[in-house]
C-alpha cells in the first residue's frame, strides 16, 4: 500500500513534469474510484496545474481555470482541488496520450501537450475527489501531523495516556499522518522498540528515539523512490528501490541485519507485524 515515501515521490514526479500544463479534458472509465458525482468530476477537474501539495498519504493537484474559460471566483470555474489516496494499488502515471491503455485504467486527465495522467487501480480502493479550498481544509483537518515534520511536543503529546500498542497508534493517521505497515515496522525496529510496547509507556528518550527513526526512515525510503512490493510505480512506471533496505517488514524468519537472530511475525491489529525478538525485546506487562 503507498505510504508516504511513495505519495512523496509520485507528487514530485508530477510536479518535476507537470506543473504548469493545462487539463483539458477528463475521461472517467470506472466510477468507483470517485467521490462524488461523476459529471461533476469531469466538469470540474480542469485547469491549469498551480501546484502539488501532500500530507500524509494525501495528495491535492491545484487546478486554476485558464483565463478565459469562465467568470473566476465563485463561478463553476472557480479555483479547485483535485484530491488523490492511492489506497492500495492506485497507480498515476504521465504518458504520451496515444500509449496503450493498460488494463484497470480508471481514469484520464488529457494535458494541452498531447500527454495524459492516467490513474490505473486493480482494487479501485483508491478514491480521486473534486474539492473547493474549504473542502480540502476540512479533510487536511482530519489529519495528525504530516509524520516526518511532528515536533517532539507533538509526538510525545499525542503518546500521553494513549494504552494501545505502539505499532497500532503508529498506523493511526488522526495522531500522526503517513505512516502505513512497512514503515511503522521499520521505525520500530530502528529505535528498538517491540510493537506490543503500551504507547504511554515509552519512557521520554525512547519516544523522541521512535520520533527521530520514524523520520530518517522516511527520508531514506523518499531518497529512494519508495518501497515496491507488488504494486507501486512512479509516475514512469518504474519501482521504488527502498525494499532491498528493509530490516524487518516482509523478512519472517531470516536472519536480523543488526544482531543475526530470526525475524518473527505477529498479527497486531489485523496486520502483519515483523520485528526482531533480541533487538526489540518485548516489554514486561504491566502490573494492575
Amino acid at each position: 500500500m503507498p505510504e508516504l515515501p511513495e505519495v512523496e515521490t509520485v507528487r514530485r514526479g508530477l510536479e518535476a513534469r507537470v506543473l504548469g500544463r493545462y487539463i483539458t479534458s477528463v475521461e472517467v472509465r470506472h466510477a468507483q474510484v470517485i467521490a462524488g458525482p461523476v459529471e461533476d468530476f469531469e466538469q470540474n477537474v480542469r485547469g491549469v496545474i498551480r501546484s502539488l501539495r501532500r500530507k500524509g498519504k494525501a495528495m491535492a493537484i491545484e487546478l486554476e481555470p485558464a483565463a478565459g474559460t469562465g467568470p473566476g471566483p465563485g463561478s463553476g470555474n472557480a479555483r479547485r482541488y483535485l484530491l488523490v489516496r492511492l489506497g492500495m494499488t492506485g497507480q498515476l502515471t504521465v504518458v504520451p496520450r496515444d500509449h496503450p491503455l493498460e488494463v484497470h485504467t480508471h481514469v484520464r486527465l488529457t494535458l494541452e501537450n498531447g500527454e495524459e495522467i492516467r490513474y490505473r487501480d486493480v482494487r479501485r480502493f483508491g478514491r480521486l475527489r473534486c474539492c473547493t479550498p474549504a473542502e480540502l481544509e476540512a479533510v487536511l483537518a482530519t489529519l495528525g501531523p504530516d509524520a516526518p515534520a511532528m515536533t517532539d511536543v507533538e509526538f510525545l503529546a499525542a503518546l500521553d495516556g494513549r494504552r494501545t500498542p505502539i505499532k497500532n497508534w503508529l498506523l493511526n493517521q488522526g495522531r500522526l499522518a503517513g505512516i502505513g505497515n512497512i514503515y511503522a515496522d521499520e521505525s520500530l525496529f530502528e529505535a528498538r522498540v517491540h510493537p506490543l510496547t503500551e504507547a504511554s509507556r515509552l519512557r521520554r528518550p525512547v519516544a523522541l528515539a521512535l520520533r527521530r527513526a520514524v523520520a530518517r526512515t522516511l527520508r531514506r525510503a523518499i531518497a529512494m523512490q519508495g518501497t515496491s512490493l507488488r504494486d507501486y510505480i512512479d509516475i514512469e512506471g518504474r519501482p521504488g528501490r527502498f525494499r532491498n533496505s528493509l530490516k524487518v517488514y516482509q523478512r519472517t524468519g531470516q536472519p536480523c541485519r543488526r544482531c543475526g537472530a530470526k525475524i518473527r511475525r505477529i498479527v497486531l491489529g489485523g496486520r502483519s507485524t515483523h520485528f526482531c525478538p533480541h533487538c526489540q525485546p518485548r516489554p514486561r506487562r504491566r502490573r494492575e
